[in-house]
C-alpha cells in the first residue's frame, strides 16, 4: 500500500518561513506529478503547487515568488519551501502524488493526511 506522510507544518508570524515535506512510501514504480494542495476553513481546496518529473513547475499566483517547489526522486519526497508567509496562507497542506506502484498497475491519485500551517501574530 501506497502512502504519502507529511511533515513541518506549525505556527509562524507573517513574514516567516516554513518547509513542508512529504514522502511516498511502500510499492512504488513511477510519481508524476507531485504537488500541494491546500484548504482554508470556509473554502475549498485549491492547487498550490505542481512539479513534473523533468522539473517543471507550476504555482498558484497568490504563491509565486514566495513558495518554491522540489523534489528528491530518489526519496520519493517533495518539499514546499515557504517565504514570507501571510496569514492568507493559513490552511491545511496536502501533499499529492499520481503514483505507479507497478508496471502492471494504472497511476493512482494520493492525498497525504495533511498537516495544519498557520500564520499569525
Amino acid at each position: 500500500q501506497v502512502q504519502l506522510e507529511e511533515s513541518g507544518g506549525g505556527w509562524v508570524q507573517p513574514g516567516g518561513s516554513l518547509r513542508l515535506s512529504c514522502a511516498a512510501s511502500g510499492t512504488i514504480h513511477s510519481i508524476d506529478p507531485m504537488g500541494w494542495w491546500r484548504q482554508a476553513p470556509g473554502k475549498q481546496r485549491e492547487l498550490v503547487a505542481l512539479i513534473i518529473g523533468g522539473g517543471l513547475t507550476n504555482y498558484a499566483d497568490s504563491v509565486k515568488g514566495r513558495f518554491t517547489i522540489s523534489r528528491d526522486n530518489a526519496k520519493s519526497t517533495v518539499y514546499l519551501q515557504m517565504n514570507n508567509l501571510k496569514p492568507d496562507d493559513t490552511a491545511v497542506y496536502y501533499c499529492y502524488a499520481v503514483i505507479t506502484p507497478s508496471l502492471a498497475q494504472d497511476p493512482r491519485p494520493t492525498w497525504g493526511q495533511g498537516t495544519q500551517v498557520t500564520v499569525s501574530s
